[in-house]
């Protein structure tokens, strides 16, 4: 389902509430599942992702390595991260020792599926089950993801919307591209337009 790289798409799980606040679609587990579900297809490499039901500590993890997918995309942006993140990033050094964790907490093996009538497909699958293995599987999977975008071409079009009160990133289709989406765009004008009027 995921027109983005995954993890910005984990990213996207903050945003503007439309009231001047901010949401979080990874409140509770619930949230998390439901993400999950949608998100299926990009994770081919967990085994039964579509079935997983987050509980609190899977919720916790996958937080938690949010936190330092965000903080690294901060990094990635040209000039500074949207004004309404900024204050909540961790430390760089924080963020990349947590993602290089992640990556590294779901032992896992190359596994190559070759359906009929269909191309070879190689895939990662974890080595063996043990306690908290789905959960290891599907924070690497993320983590995974986060290091191949990162260390991507697509790193180069990241950037942060600067609309008031946002703390979106997204990919820079166009060069005069500068907010995620038309709304931001709208608020950002009229913010630019009271300051000229009222300064």
């Amino acid at each position: 389902m995921a027109a983005h790289p995954l993890a910005l798409d984990l990213a996207l799980t903050i945003r503007h509430d439309g009231r001047g606040g901010v949401a979080d679609d990874l409140e509770h587990p619930d949230g998390l599942t439901t993400w999950l579900r949608e998100h299926t297809d990009a994770l081919h490499a967990v085994p039964g992702a579509g079935r997983l039901v987050a509980d609190a500590d899977t919720l916790a993890a996958v937080r938690d390595l949010r936190a330092a997918v965000r903080a690294l995309f901060a990094r990635a942006v040209p000039g500074d991260p949207s004004p309404a993140d900024a204050r909540r990033l961790l430390p760089v050094d924080t963020a990349l020792r947590r993602l290089n964790a992640a990556a590294a907490a779901a032992p896992a093996v190359p596994s190559l599926a070759w359906p009929d009538g269909a191309e070879p497909v190689a895939d990662w699958r974890p080595v063996s089950p043990a306690p908290g293995a789905a959960r290891d599987a599907l924070c690497a999977a993320l983590a995974h993801d986060a290091i191949a975008f990162l260390a991507g071409p697509d790193r180069s079009r990241l950037r942060a919307c600067h609309a008031p009160r946002c703390v979106r990133y997204f990919l820079k289709d166009h060069p005069r591209q500068e907010w995620c989406k038309p709304a931001c765009g709208n608020r950002a004008r009229v913010a630019r337009h009271h300051e000229r009027h009222h300064a």
